[in-house]
């Protein structure tokens, strides 16, 4: 299926994308604590919540902006275009990530107001501390890599489910518990809840982040070469670091990554996702 959006119908697409991606990180949360005392069972509820949601959401918008709602998964797309590559532009990239902190903060808001709490009150849970660090880096460079991975291969009809399902894990095996996304990190800070993350342990969160999307560009790249995403595998040679590129085609169901969007004002075409966690 082919769709054909405008920068501000795709900068809206990852304004609720976002939204819906933290009600339901956050709203699965507070369900979970509310129905059992016991963290591992709210835990479990939590990650096969949000996992299910999040393949849904990349499913929805997909076609439309690309479902980043990640501005680590943005700025994977700005490379690509900075190395050669298709990918968004600078104002385009902007606009991608000021609509997903936006959404981010708007859809925590809605979770603890739907969950009759008072909206705005600010994360007391201190995570703070080396491993988490790590955990965080080792986190968004495994979603990268998966993204990218996939992309390369030419199997891009895997990634909802395969993200969705990445995340549900690293819920469960990284120390931090896998925000690996900027703004939801920064969403999250707007829900004192075991889910959220108090406004002090921001920084240094979202620098590990950016850092794992540094990784996982170069785990890709040494994996998979610089291929174009388009089923031919291997490197497309010349050095530089390029991300999937879209195959459009015209089916019922989008099955490419894309990672790409169209010079400012152009009217691009949407068959690929390129979520985010």
């Amino acid at each position: 299926m082919t769709v054909h959006t405008s920068l501000p119908r795709r900068a809206a697409a990852e304004l609720i994308g976002t939204a819906g991606l933290l009600v339901v990180v956050i709203g699965s949360g507070l369900q979970a604590a509310e129905l059992s005392r016991d963290t591992g069972v709210a835990l479990i509820a939590n990650s096969l919540a949000s996992a299910i949601g999040l393949g849904l959401i990349i499913t929805l918008f997909g076609p439309l902006s690309g479902a980043h709602l990640n501005p680590v998964i943005t700025l994977t797309s700005w490379w690509a275009r900075r190395t050669g590559g298709e990918g968004l532009g600078g104002r385009e990239a902007f606009v991608y990530t000021v609509a997903q902190t936006a959404g981010a903060i708007g859809g925590a808001l809605l979770a603890e107001a739907m969950f009759g709490r008072t909206p705005g009150t600010f994360s007391t849970q201190v995570r703070d501390g080396g491993h988490l660090l790590i955990g965080e880096v080792v986190a968004t460079a495994g979603l990268v890599l998966v993204i990218q991975g996939l992309g390369r291969i030419g199997r891009p009809r895997l990634i909802p489910a395969a993200v969705a399902a990445y995340i549900a894990a690293a819920i469960w095996f990284t120390s931090s518990g896998s925000f690996a996304n900027p703004a939801g990190t920064i969403g999250r800070s707007f829900s004192d809840s075991f889910t959220g993350i108090a406004p002090e342990s921001l920084p240094g969160f979202v620098a590990a982040q950016l850092i794992g999307g540094i990784l996982g560009l170069a785990l890709a790249a040494l994996l998979y070469g610089n291929g174009n995403g388009n089923g031919n595998g291997g490197g497309s040679g010349g050095g530089t670091s390029r991300t999937a590129q879209p195959v459009p085609v015209e089916t019922a169901v989008p099955v490419s990554l894309a990672e790409t969007g169209p010079a400012d004002g152009a009217s691009p075409t949407k068959a690929a996702y390129e979520p985010v966690g």
